[in-house]
């Protein structure tokens, strides 16, 4: 599984590329759409990250503190379930 700042770093490298051709080319509109999307996919991706880290903690629990927590039917489990497969997916 890649690192956190692997993964953030790789963000940052594609949309330095991006930006510095949209400044060759003096885009002042371009630059300002790629700071944008750059500030919001990294939101996001460390929210995706998050959740990675939350699913990864759950796995490495207890067998005995997983069993009590299906006992109890609790739906967070089957949602953050669900979250790790489409982000699988996604990957």
């Amino acid at each position: 599984m890649r690192t956190r700042d692997r993964i953030l770093t790789s963000l940052e490298s594609a949309y330095r590329e991006a930006f510095g051709k949209a400044k060759e080319q003096d885009d002042e509109e371009g630059m300002s759409r790629l700071d944008f999307q750059f500030q919001r996919d990294q939101i996001r991706l460390e929210v995706l990250l998050d959740i990675r880290d939350l699913l990864s903690a759950n796995e490495e629990a207890a067998p005995q503190e997983q069993a009590s927590l299906f006992k109890e039917g609790s739906a967070l489990i089957a949602k953050a379930q669900a979250l790790r497969r489409i982000t699988r997916l996604g990957g």
